[in-house]
Protein backbone atom coordinates (compact mmCIF):
# COMPACT_ATOMS: atom_id res chain seq x y z
CA UNK A 1 0.00 0.00 0.00
CA UNK A 2 1.10 3.54 -0.77
CA UNK A 3 -0.17 6.80 0.75
CA UNK A 4 -1.35 9.17 -1.97
CA UNK A 5 -3.77 12.04 -2.40
CA UNK A 6 -7.30 11.65 -3.72
CA UNK A 7 -6.27 13.79 -6.71
CA UNK A 8 -3.37 11.48 -7.51
CA UNK A 9 -5.67 8.46 -7.23
CA UNK A 10 -7.99 9.91 -9.86
CA UNK A 11 -5.05 10.80 -12.10
CA UNK A 12 -3.55 7.33 -11.76
CA UNK A 13 -6.69 5.46 -12.80
CA UNK A 14 -7.21 7.78 -15.76
CA UNK A 15 -3.64 7.14 -16.94
CA UNK A 16 -4.16 3.44 -16.39
CA UNK A 17 -7.30 3.48 -18.54
CA UNK A 18 -5.54 5.37 -21.34
CA UNK A 19 -2.53 3.04 -21.22
CA UNK A 20 -4.53 -0.19 -21.16
CA UNK A 21 -7.29 0.51 -23.68
CA UNK A 22 -6.90 2.36 -26.98
CA UNK A 23 -10.66 2.92 -27.04
CA UNK A 24 -10.46 5.24 -24.03
CA UNK A 25 -10.20 8.98 -24.50
CA UNK A 26 -10.84 11.93 -22.18
CA UNK A 27 -12.93 14.97 -23.02
CA UNK A 28 -13.83 18.06 -21.02
CA UNK A 29 -13.31 21.73 -20.36
CA UNK A 30 -9.72 22.82 -19.68
CA UNK A 31 -8.44 19.25 -19.35
CA UNK A 32 -5.76 19.81 -22.03
CA UNK A 33 -2.82 22.22 -21.72
CA UNK A 34 -4.32 23.79 -18.59
CA UNK A 35 -4.29 20.41 -16.83
CA UNK A 36 -7.84 20.42 -15.52
CA UNK A 37 -9.69 22.76 -13.16
CA UNK A 38 -8.52 20.60 -10.24
CA UNK A 39 -5.13 19.62 -11.77
CA UNK A 40 -6.26 16.01 -12.26
CA UNK A 41 -5.12 15.84 -15.90
CA UNK A 42 -1.91 17.82 -15.50
CA UNK A 43 0.61 16.55 -18.07
CA UNK A 44 -1.90 14.38 -19.94
CA UNK A 45 -2.01 16.61 -23.03
CA UNK A 46 1.76 16.39 -23.44
CA UNK A 47 1.85 12.63 -22.87
CA UNK A 48 -1.17 11.42 -24.85
CA UNK A 49 -1.83 14.18 -27.37
CA UNK A 50 -5.01 15.86 -28.54
CA UNK A 51 -6.45 12.68 -30.07
CA UNK A 52 -6.79 11.10 -26.62
CA UNK A 53 -7.18 14.29 -24.54
CA UNK A 54 -9.92 16.41 -26.10
CA UNK A 55 -10.20 19.97 -24.77
CA UNK A 56 -13.84 20.87 -25.29
CA UNK A 57 -15.79 24.12 -25.63
CA UNK A 58 -17.82 25.32 -22.64
CA UNK A 59 -20.81 23.22 -23.70
CA UNK A 60 -21.81 20.45 -21.34
CA UNK A 61 -24.58 19.15 -23.59
CA UNK A 62 -22.01 18.73 -26.37
CA UNK A 63 -19.51 17.01 -24.06
CA UNK A 64 -21.99 14.38 -22.87
CA UNK A 65 -23.77 14.10 -26.22
CA UNK A 66 -20.49 13.45 -28.03
CA UNK A 67 -19.55 10.98 -25.31
CA UNK A 68 -22.80 9.09 -25.79
CA UNK A 69 -22.28 8.92 -29.54
CA UNK A 70 -18.68 7.76 -29.17
CA UNK A 71 -19.74 5.06 -26.70
CA UNK A 72 -22.45 3.84 -29.09
CA UNK A 73 -19.80 3.63 -31.81
CA UNK A 74 -17.60 1.32 -29.72
CA UNK A 75 -15.27 3.68 -27.88
CA UNK A 76 -15.06 4.02 -24.09
CA UNK A 77 -15.03 7.75 -23.36
CA UNK A 78 -14.39 9.34 -19.98
CA UNK A 79 -15.88 12.83 -20.03
CA UNK A 80 -15.45 15.49 -17.38
CA UNK A 81 -18.07 17.99 -16.30
CA UNK A 82 -16.18 20.62 -14.33
CA UNK A 83 -18.80 20.56 -11.56
CA UNK A 84 -22.04 18.69 -11.05
CA UNK A 85 -23.78 22.07 -11.06
CA UNK A 86 -23.01 22.34 -14.78
CA UNK A 87 -24.50 18.90 -15.42
CA UNK A 88 -27.87 20.63 -15.48
CA UNK A 89 -26.92 21.82 -18.96
CA UNK A 90 -26.50 18.18 -20.00
CA UNK A 91 -29.47 16.74 -18.13
CA UNK A 92 -31.25 15.69 -21.33
CA UNK A 93 -28.17 13.88 -22.65
CA UNK A 94 -27.57 12.14 -19.30
CA UNK A 95 -31.12 11.22 -18.31
CA UNK A 96 -32.93 10.80 -21.63
CA UNK A 97 -30.09 9.50 -23.79
CA UNK A 98 -27.22 7.88 -21.88
CA UNK A 99 -29.44 6.19 -19.30
CA UNK A 100 -32.11 5.01 -21.74
CA UNK A 101 -30.52 3.98 -25.04
CA UNK A 102 -29.45 0.45 -24.07
CA UNK A 103 -32.88 -0.38 -22.67
CA UNK A 104 -34.85 1.27 -25.46
CA UNK A 105 -32.75 -0.41 -28.15
CA UNK A 106 -33.29 -3.83 -26.63
CA UNK A 107 -29.58 -4.13 -25.97
CA UNK A 108 -28.52 -3.34 -29.53
CA UNK A 109 -26.52 -0.38 -28.25
CA UNK A 110 -24.60 -0.02 -25.01
CA UNK A 111 -23.22 3.16 -23.47
CA UNK A 112 -19.87 2.44 -21.74
CA UNK A 113 -19.51 6.10 -20.75
CA UNK A 114 -17.99 7.41 -17.52
CA UNK A 115 -19.00 10.96 -16.58
CA UNK A 116 -16.60 12.38 -14.01
CA UNK A 117 -17.83 15.41 -12.10
CA UNK A 118 -17.22 17.37 -8.91
CA UNK A 119 -19.79 17.85 -6.18
CA UNK A 120 -20.12 19.56 -2.85
CA UNK A 121 -19.61 22.74 -0.89
CA UNK A 122 -16.93 24.12 1.40
CA UNK A 123 -14.62 25.77 -1.12
CA UNK A 124 -16.24 29.23 -1.03
CA UNK A 125 -17.14 29.22 -4.71
CA UNK A 126 -20.72 30.39 -4.35
CA UNK A 127 -24.20 28.92 -4.51
CA UNK A 128 -24.15 27.94 -8.19
CA UNK A 129 -20.89 25.98 -7.81
CA UNK A 130 -21.54 24.24 -4.48
CA UNK A 131 -24.56 21.99 -4.94
CA UNK A 132 -24.80 18.22 -4.57
CA UNK A 133 -27.00 16.63 -7.23
CA UNK A 134 -25.75 13.04 -7.10
CA UNK A 135 -28.91 12.02 -5.25
CA UNK A 136 -30.97 13.28 -8.19
CA UNK A 137 -29.08 11.08 -10.61
CA UNK A 138 -29.46 8.09 -8.31
CA UNK A 139 -33.20 8.23 -9.04
CA UNK A 140 -32.61 7.44 -12.73
CA UNK A 141 -32.72 3.76 -13.80
CA UNK A 142 -29.94 3.02 -16.24
CA UNK A 143 -27.34 5.15 -14.46
CA UNK A 144 -24.72 3.97 -11.99
CA UNK A 145 -23.82 6.62 -9.40
CA UNK A 146 -20.50 6.22 -7.59
CA UNK A 147 -19.32 8.48 -4.74
CA UNK A 148 -15.83 7.49 -3.51
CA UNK A 149 -14.52 9.10 -0.32
CA UNK A 150 -10.92 7.83 -0.23
CA UNK A 151 -8.03 7.25 -2.67
CA UNK A 152 -8.45 3.50 -2.19
CA UNK A 153 -12.11 3.69 -3.17
CA UNK A 154 -11.35 5.90 -6.17
CA UNK A 155 -9.00 3.27 -7.56
CA UNK A 156 -11.08 0.21 -6.76
CA UNK A 157 -14.38 1.67 -7.91
CA UNK A 158 -13.08 3.31 -11.09
CA UNK A 159 -11.55 0.04 -12.24
CA UNK A 160 -14.89 -1.67 -11.70
CA UNK A 161 -16.71 1.14 -13.54
CA UNK A 162 -14.48 0.58 -16.56
CA UNK A 163 -15.85 -2.96 -16.82
CA UNK A 164 -19.45 -1.80 -17.13
CA UNK A 165 -21.27 -1.30 -20.43
CA UNK A 166 -23.65 1.24 -18.94
CA UNK A 167 -23.17 4.95 -18.12
CA UNK A 168 -21.61 5.93 -14.81
CA UNK A 169 -21.73 9.18 -12.86
CA UNK A 170 -18.37 9.15 -11.04
CA UNK A 171 -18.78 11.90 -8.44
CA UNK A 172 -15.74 13.42 -6.68
CA UNK A 173 -16.08 15.88 -3.79
CA UNK A 174 -14.33 19.21 -4.22
CA UNK A 175 -12.76 19.11 -0.73
CA UNK A 176 -11.37 15.59 -1.07
CA UNK A 177 -8.70 16.18 -3.73
CA UNK A 178 -6.05 17.17 -1.20
CA UNK A 179 -6.88 14.44 1.32
CA UNK A 180 -4.51 11.53 1.69
CA UNK A 181 -5.01 7.82 2.25
CA UNK A 182 -3.71 4.36 1.57
CA UNK A 183 -4.05 3.00 -1.94
CA UNK A 184 -3.26 -0.45 -3.33
CA UNK A 185 -0.11 -0.95 -5.39
CA UNK A 186 -1.49 -3.91 -7.32
CA UNK A 187 -3.30 -3.50 -10.62
CA UNK A 188 -5.92 -6.16 -9.92
CA UNK A 189 -7.56 -4.43 -6.95
CA UNK A 190 -11.31 -3.91 -7.45
CA UNK A 191 -14.22 -2.79 -5.29
CA UNK A 192 -17.57 -4.24 -6.43
CA UNK A 193 -20.08 -1.66 -7.58
CA UNK A 194 -22.91 -1.35 -5.05
CA UNK A 195 -21.02 -2.60 -2.00
CA UNK A 196 -20.96 -0.30 1.04
CA UNK A 197 -18.02 -0.24 3.46
CA UNK A 198 -18.19 -0.51 7.24
CA UNK A 199 -15.37 1.82 8.24
CA UNK A 200 -15.87 1.60 12.00
CA UNK A 201 -17.75 -0.81 14.25
CA UNK A 202 -19.79 -0.14 17.37
CA UNK A 203 -22.99 -1.25 19.02
CA UNK A 204 -24.79 1.95 20.00
CA UNK A 205 -25.78 3.66 16.75
CA UNK A 206 -25.32 3.43 12.98
CA UNK A 207 -23.93 6.51 11.21
CA UNK A 208 -24.40 6.37 7.46
CA UNK A 209 -23.02 8.76 4.83
CA UNK A 210 -21.34 8.97 1.45
CA UNK A 211 -18.56 10.99 -0.19
CA UNK A 212 -17.12 13.58 2.21
CA UNK A 213 -19.95 13.06 4.71
CA UNK A 214 -18.76 9.49 5.29
CA UNK A 215 -15.51 10.98 6.58
CA UNK A 216 -17.41 13.52 8.68
CA UNK A 217 -19.38 10.62 10.18
CA UNK A 218 -16.09 8.93 11.13
CA UNK A 219 -14.93 12.13 12.82
CA UNK A 220 -18.22 12.29 14.71
CA UNK A 221 -17.73 8.67 15.79
CA UNK A 222 -14.34 9.63 17.26
CA UNK A 223 -16.03 12.36 19.31
CA UNK A 224 -18.73 9.97 20.51
CA UNK A 225 -16.20 7.28 21.43
CA UNK A 226 -14.60 9.65 23.92
CA UNK A 227 -18.00 9.78 25.62
CA UNK A 228 -18.46 6.02 25.67
CA UNK A 229 -20.78 5.86 22.64
CA UNK A 230 -19.59 3.44 19.96
CA UNK A 231 -20.89 3.76 16.43
CA UNK A 232 -21.01 1.66 13.31
CA UNK A 233 -19.99 3.95 10.45
CA UNK A 234 -21.09 3.03 6.93
CA UNK A 235 -19.75 4.61 3.76
CA UNK A 236 -22.29 3.86 1.02
CA UNK A 237 -19.72 4.43 -1.78
CA UNK A 238 -22.47 3.98 -4.41
CA UNK A 239 -25.97 5.49 -4.52
CA UNK A 240 -27.15 3.37 -7.46
CA UNK A 241 -26.97 0.44 -7.02
CA UNK A 242 -27.57 0.99 -3.32
CA UNK A 243 -26.39 -1.48 -0.69
CA UNK A 244 -29.18 -1.32 1.87
CA UNK A 245 -28.45 -4.81 3.19
CA UNK A 246 -25.31 -3.57 4.93
CA UNK A 247 -27.18 -0.61 6.41
CA UNK A 248 -30.16 -2.66 7.60
CA UNK A 249 -27.93 -5.35 9.12
CA UNK A 250 -26.08 -2.68 11.09
CA UNK A 251 -29.29 -1.03 12.29
CA UNK A 252 -30.62 -4.38 13.48
CA UNK A 253 -27.50 -4.60 15.64
CA UNK A 254 -27.35 -1.03 16.96
CA UNK A 255 -31.11 -0.26 17.05
CA UNK A 256 -30.50 3.38 16.13
CA UNK A 257 -29.54 5.11 12.90
CA UNK A 258 -28.48 8.56 11.76
CA UNK A 259 -28.18 9.48 8.07
CA UNK A 260 -25.69 12.20 7.18
CA UNK A 261 -25.91 14.15 3.93
CA UNK A 262 -24.45 17.44 2.74
CA UNK A 263 -27.38 18.55 0.60
CA UNK A 264 -30.63 19.90 1.97
CA UNK A 265 -32.92 17.75 4.08
CA UNK A 266 -36.02 18.39 1.96
CA UNK A 267 -35.86 16.10 -1.05
CA UNK A 268 -32.44 14.75 -0.09
CA UNK A 269 -31.23 11.22 -0.77
CA UNK A 270 -31.09 10.56 2.98
CA UNK A 271 -34.87 10.50 2.99
CA UNK A 272 -34.73 7.34 0.84
CA UNK A 273 -32.35 5.74 3.33
CA UNK A 274 -34.66 6.61 6.21
CA UNK A 275 -37.66 5.16 4.37
CA UNK A 276 -35.96 1.86 3.59
CA UNK A 277 -34.66 1.42 7.14
CA UNK A 278 -38.13 2.08 8.53
CA UNK A 279 -39.60 -0.48 6.10
CA UNK A 280 -37.02 -3.20 6.69
CA UNK A 281 -35.96 -2.76 10.32
CA UNK A 282 -38.81 -0.94 12.07
CA UNK A 283 -39.24 -3.53 14.80
CA UNK A 284 -35.54 -3.27 15.69
CA UNK A 285 -35.53 0.51 16.18
CA UNK A 286 -35.32 2.02 19.67
CA UNK A 287 -35.61 5.56 18.28
CA UNK A 288 -36.77 7.27 15.09
CA UNK A 289 -34.21 7.25 12.28
CA UNK A 290 -32.42 10.58 12.39
CA UNK A 291 -31.03 12.85 9.68
CA UNK A 292 -28.37 15.53 9.59
CA UNK A 293 -28.35 17.56 6.39
CA UNK A 294 -27.40 20.91 4.93
CA UNK A 295 -29.26 24.12 5.68
CA UNK A 296 -32.31 24.97 3.56
CA UNK A 297 -30.54 27.87 1.84
CA UNK A 298 -28.43 28.41 -1.27
CA UNK A 299 -24.84 27.77 -0.16
CA UNK A 300 -23.38 31.10 1.04
CA UNK A 301 -20.21 32.53 -0.49
CA UNK A 302 -18.96 33.72 2.91
CA UNK A 303 -16.75 30.99 4.40
CA UNK A 304 -18.09 31.29 7.99
CA UNK A 305 -21.69 31.21 6.76
CA UNK A 306 -20.90 28.34 4.41
CA UNK A 307 -19.54 26.27 7.27
CA UNK A 308 -22.76 26.87 9.19
CA UNK A 309 -24.74 25.49 6.22
CA UNK A 310 -22.85 22.19 6.02
CA UNK A 311 -22.99 19.28 8.50
CA UNK A 312 -19.93 19.07 10.73
CA UNK A 313 -18.52 16.38 12.98
CA UNK A 314 -19.87 18.29 15.98
CA UNK A 315 -23.40 18.59 14.57
CA UNK A 316 -23.44 14.90 13.64
CA UNK A 317 -22.16 13.90 17.09
CA UNK A 318 -24.81 16.07 18.75
CA UNK A 319 -27.62 14.46 16.74
CA UNK A 320 -26.29 10.97 17.45
CA UNK A 321 -25.93 11.74 21.15
CA UNK A 322 -29.56 12.82 21.28
CA UNK A 323 -30.74 9.60 19.64
CA UNK A 324 -28.68 7.40 21.98
CA UNK A 325 -29.57 9.25 25.16
CA UNK A 326 -33.21 9.78 24.22
CA UNK A 327 -32.99 13.48 25.09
Amino acid sequence: MSVITYRDAVSSVLREALDQDDRVFLMGEDIGPYGGAFAVTKGFWEQYGKKRIKDSPLAESVIVGAGVGAAMAGLRPVVELMTINFSLLAMDQIVNHAAKIRYMSGGQFSIPLIIRTVTGAGASVGATHSQSFEGWYASVPGLTVVTPSTPRDVIGLFRSCRELNDPVMFVEHILLYGTRGEAPDTGDFRIPIGQAAITRTGGDITLCGYSRMALVAEQAADILAREGIEADVIDLRCLRPLDMDTVVTSVKKTHRALMVEETTRLGGFAGELVSQVQEEAFEYLDAPVGRVAGAEVPIPYSFPLEQMAIPSADSVAAAARKLVNGA
